[in-house]
């Protein structure tokens, strides 16, 4: 949504500044400045990137357009199931969430907490971890490093249609030059007609540098650096996580773990501990 709002007002603060200096919109239609500009820039992000990559911008610029990432709500939901995955664990044992980490879907637990089982790397950053402690008997340093690792390599990961998008962006101004220069080379063919056909010719010309320039700050560029706020939104969650289950292990308290975690929950997002307190009751009474 916020996507949209912010392209609507960069084109309505640039054409209307446009038209506020009485400026002819027919200059601005320049469909072979858009061919070259836009086309050379996808030619060379696909020169530039193996297929997967390709994925990743696709996938990246899909989850660009949601009005947020993660809202409170989805917070809230991850507190409440490490709340009841702990309290299981406490009572029974950690063998007793084999089952449920075999099979999240089918499990009593999970399906509970349907956002928060179709985040797939949350789940099985989660899932992972636990079956990591049922089966070995890993020191907690050990494990905060592990988890360290795990959550920088999927950041490095989802930080890649950033990358991808922010090299398309610096490449923008410079195609929009190649542009105008075709134009002005255009332009020489006609260096004898008059002034007034001159001057549109070599105003068509410049409206390539125009378009790189705009697309690259107005629109590229931006677009490349809400992919990295998603990405350290995800890096985020999964610290919340990691918060919780390092808590648990150093102290196999439930309710001290899970307030380990809502204190690193973002503050905007963040439920109060009575909130909380309330939810994980009304749970447990389910």
């Amino acid at each position: 949504m916020f996507v949209f709002i912010g392209m609507a007002i960069v084109i309505a603060a640039v054409i209307g500044g446009y038209l506020m200096e009485e400026g002819n919109m027919a200059l601005l239609f320049q469909p072979a400045e858009f061919i070259i500009i836009f086309g050379a820039a996808l030619g060379g992000f696909v020169i530039s990137s193996p297929l997967k990559v390709i994925k990743a911008v696709q996938a990246g610029c899909l989850r660009m357009f949601k009005s947020r990432i993660y809202s409170g709500k989805d917070y809230t939901e991850a507190l409440l199931l490490l709340s009841e995955v702990f309290y299981k664990i406490r009572k029974e044992g950690l063998v007793s969430i084999e089952g449920d980490l075999d099979e999240p879907g089918k499990s009593a637990i999970f399906t509970k907490y349907s956002t928060f089982l179709k985040n797939h790397h949350a789940m099985a950053f989660l899932t992972d971890t636990l079956r990591t402690l049922t089966i070995t008997d890993i020191e907690a340093h050990e494990l905060a490093s592990l988890l360290d690792y795990e959550i920088e390599a999927h950041y490095e990961e989802a930080v890649i249609p950033a990358k991808s998008i922010a090299n398309i962006a610096d490449s923008l101004p410079g195609l929009g030059i190649v542009a105008a220069v075709l134009g002005v080379v255009l332009t020489m063919k006609k260096i004898s007609e008059p002034p007034e056909v001159l001057g549109h010719s070599i105003g068509g010309a410049l409206v390539g540098t125009f378009l790189g320039v705009l697309m690259c700050y107005g629109f590229v560029g931006p677009m490349s650096r809400n992919l990295e706020y998603i990405a350290n939104e995800d890096r985020e969650f999964l610290t919340v996580i990691k918060a919780a289950l390092l808590a648990f292990v150093n102290t196999p308290s439930p309710q001290v773990a899970i307030e380990f975690a809502r204190r690193v929950v973002p503050g905007d997002l963040r439920p109060s501990f009575l909130e909380l307190e309330s939810l994980v009751k009304a749970a447990k009474k389910k």
